[in-house]
């Protein structure tokens, strides 16, 4: 499955919703798709959108929080899986793209391409619920059901490892970042 494919598939799933990406290939595609001021592209901090999201889910339980997250990124901080399922958010998805490979900083293979089995990891950190998808539309039914149990929950879902034609977004790090913040304030305040 192309990650592109798959982010398309569930954009209509994510407008609403509070957003956190890793870096590069994610963080493009999914801004090529349609940029909101609710989502926020963590760039130049590889393995910390899961932390990130964790944090935000804590502090605004009343808000669904999407982390989409890439398997060199989750194996750079897998201890996050273990916090996660400590503290067991129930507005917290967390959507993990395995391509097998390091594909935003050269293409290096990760763990995964030798047998690491990150949803397995994640059943036995304590995650309540993990899934996996092959096609978009499995995926998109798998948001879906998180989405509507209310539960945490970890899905994986291998894509290919294509790099995506540029790495540019126009929109400036700062901007993205007053901009969440922003909307993250308008969110708290209408609940």
């Amino acid at each position: 499955m192309l990650r592109i494919d798959a982010l398309e598939a569930i954009y209509p799933d994510l407008q609403d919703h509070i957003v956190v990406t890793i870096m590069g290939a994610v963080a493009v595609e999914l801004y090529s798709l349609g940029h909101r001021d609710n989502f926020f592209y963590l760039e130049h901090a590889m393995g910390l959108a899961s932390s990130m999201g964790l944090g935000i889910a804590l502090s605004l339980p009343e808000q669904q929080v999407i982390v989409i997250d890439g398997d060199g990124s989750l194996l750079m901080n897998l201890g996050t899986l273990s916090t996660m399922a400590r503290y067991k958010p129930n507005n917290l998805l967390h959507i993990v793209f395995d391509n097998e490979s390091l594909v935003s900083v050269g293409g290096f293979p990760t763990a995964t391409a030798t047998g690491t089995d990150l949803a397995g990891i994640a059943r036995a950190s304590g995650i309540p619920s993990v899934m996996e998808a092959q096609t978009p539309t499995d995926l998109k039914q798998c948001v879906e059901d998180a989405l509507a149990s209310h539960t945490l929950t970890t899905i994986v879902s291998k894509v290919e490892a294509l790099v995506p034609k540029s790495f540019q977004m126009d929109l400036p790090l700062l901007e993205n970042r007053f901009a969440f913040k922003r909307s993250l304030q308008a969110m708290r305040n209408k609940a």
